[in-house]
């Protein structure tokens, strides 16, 4: 029987090996903790973080608004820097919850994934 953990990190190694960031199309990685949530739109080309995003600091309030206010900052920041199309990476998390939440505040925010 496999942890939580050694599952997410089998599923994020599935996942990661079919997509990959480029400098048009950067890879938008979501990771949260039990606290906190950020986000990081990377290229893997080159192995730099372009824009990233996080809950650090943000006042208290329940962890789904917490997670749209990351999605909706990181979208703004994408914007700024000429970022309009990404790749959206969960980490090996499900597509719910938070991570969704991250996604289509995102997604409203004007990146197209």
């Amino acid at each position: 029987m496999t942890s939580k953990l050694e599952r997410r990190i089998k599923i994020k190694y599935r996942v990661r090996n079919k997509i990959s960031g480029t400098a048009e199309r950067p890879r938008m990685s979501v990771f949260r903790s039990n606290k906190q949530i950020y986000v990081q739109i990377i290229n893997d080309l080159t192995g730099t973080t372009l824009v990233s995003a996080s809950s650090l600091g943000m006042k208290a309030c329940p962890k789904k608004e917490q997670a749209a206010k990351v999605g909706e900052l990181a979208a703004k920041k994408a914007l700024e820097a000429g970022i309009t199309s990404v790749v959206f990476d969960r980490n090996g998390y499900l597509y719910h919850g938070r991570v969704k939440e991250v996604a289509d505040a995102a997604r409203n925010g004007g990146l197209k994934f």
